[in-house]
């Protein structure tokens, strides 16, 4: 399979050419267009039992979609074209099968075959203090796999024994391997929320982590900033006056 990222630094989106028999597996809302050469199915990660065990582990623990687009060249060779709801970057990345790819939820996009997607739960503590939940997506094989962010996605090498504190609304994906600990960013709990920091995750080398440079938390709450709370039954009289 050839492909292209093509509006990096906008809006982009992903032109992939598969030849007959190949395919490439999506989130469900993926897919733009494609040539008529293409089937389109709703697919789980596996099949049976396994199947649905992870889809329901997808949908309910990472927040996920229950089923994945499998795209299929089917009738011949074809182009198709995928992209995601939110303004931000898509990065890809090969993975040999030596090591996986931890991937924030809402992070993956498309993956070709031979990606393995499933949840991951982290362990507790990291679970309980970190903005991504217990459970993140989990990520390996061989093949290449495109992950999308609020904003640009941004790599930060970190050689070993080299140290990193990342805010962790603004992670991507990492690699496996990585160790990390979830902790406050001041030293005392009043200073880190008076900070707006809050919590941050502490990556030792090697490796590279992936960051969006935009955090979909913080453009949330200023989103509701602009939303009226007032218990007025009136309705749309607080914006566009008494017809009265």
């Amino acid at each position: 399979m050839k492909y292209q990222i093509l509006y990096p630094e906008a809006f982009p989106i992903i032109e992939c050419e598969l030849n007959r028999g190949e395919r490439i597996k999506a989130e469900s809302d993926a897919m733009i267009a494609m040539d008529e050469t293409i089937d389109v199915e709703g697919k789980m990660q596996g099949e049976g039992v396994g199947g649905v065990l992870k889809g329901l582990a997808r949908k309910f623990l990472a927040d996920e979609s229950f089923f994945f687009q499998e795209l299929i060249a089917s009738r011949g060779a074809g182009k198709v074209l995928l992209g995601h709801a939110i303004p931000g970057g898509i990065t890809d990345v090969e993975l040999d099968g030596s090591y996986g790819l931890m991937v924030q939820k809402n992070g993956f996009l498309a993956g070709t075959e031979g990606i393995n997607v499933d949840t991951k739960m982290q362990n507790l503590s990291k679970g309980f203090l970190s903005g991504e939940g217990f459970f993140i997506l989990h990520i390996n094989g061989k093949g290449t796999v495109f992950v999308s962010s609020y904003g640009v996605i941004h790599p930060i090498n970190i050689e070993a024994g080299r140290e990193v504190v990342i805010d962790n609304g603004h992670l991507v994906a990492w690699p496996d391997y990585m160790e990390y600990n979830v902790e406050k960013a001041s030293k005392g709990w009043i200073s880190s929320f008076t900070s707006g920091e809050g919590l941050v995750c502490r990556f030792r080398g090697p490796g590279v982590v992936l960051i969006q440079t935009r955090n979909p938390g913080s453009f949330g709450s200023w989103i509701r900033s602009f939303i009226p709370t007032g218990s007025s039954s009136s309705g749309s009289s607080s914006f566009f006056g008494d017809d009265n």
